[in-house]
């Protein structure tokens, strides 16, 4: 069994949970979560806490303890805080301004890039170089970041590009004289 899939998983106040065949819908003051469980992993709901157990003892089922408890308590945790991903624009005429539910980028290219908002997942620009992506749904909030970072990725030697906010960028070790 997995020490993570055994640990209890808290239910505050004002957060309802609905276990149904295959997947667990949570409700929350930020919004609401369907997600997909694992086959051979069960919940069950004691009052103000979630336990996940497997349906019988499989080495093969084991693998999924940990990750659907993961899962379910990451739904938990963002319906009632939110998961949130700061990114910063660096570079000369480089910025971003949000219209609708685009955001248009200016990143060196002869043209304007546009990026689509998923559903879901909100976009705010500070600054017009400081980009904040929110949302209740961890795993959508990380991949709109990771493909706002993709449009130009940072690089490590001019600087410039789009990047996580404290992210250090690696150089490659130079030559040596011999």
């Amino acid at each position: 069994m997995s020490r993570i899939g055994k640990k209890p998983i808290p239910v505050p106040k004002g957060v309802t949970v609905a276990v149904k065949d295959g997947a667990i819908e949570v409700k929350g003051p930020k919004g609401a979560v369907k997600q997909a469980i694992p086959p051979g992993v069960t919940f069950k709901q004691d009052g103000d806490q979630l336990t996940a157990s497997l349906e019988r003892d499989d080495k093969e089922l084991g693998k999924f303890h940990g990750l659907a408890r993961s899962l379910v308590a990451n739904a938990v945790l963002g319906v009632t805080e939110g998961f949130k991903k700061e990114l910063d624009i660096v570079g000369v005429g480089y910025r971003a301004e949000v219209k609708g539910r685009q955001v248009h980028f200016a990143l060196g290219y002869s043209h304007p890039v546009v990026f689509d908002m998923p559903q879901g997942v909100d976009v705010a620009v500070d600054k017009l170089t400081h980009i904040t992506v929110t949302g209740v749904d961890r795993q959508k909030v990380g991949q709109a970041a990771a493909n706002i970072r993709s449009l130009r990725k940072p690089d490590p030697y001019k600087q410039k590009g789009v990047r996580y906010t404290g992210e250090v960028l690696k150089k490659k070790a130079g030559k040596t004289g011999a």
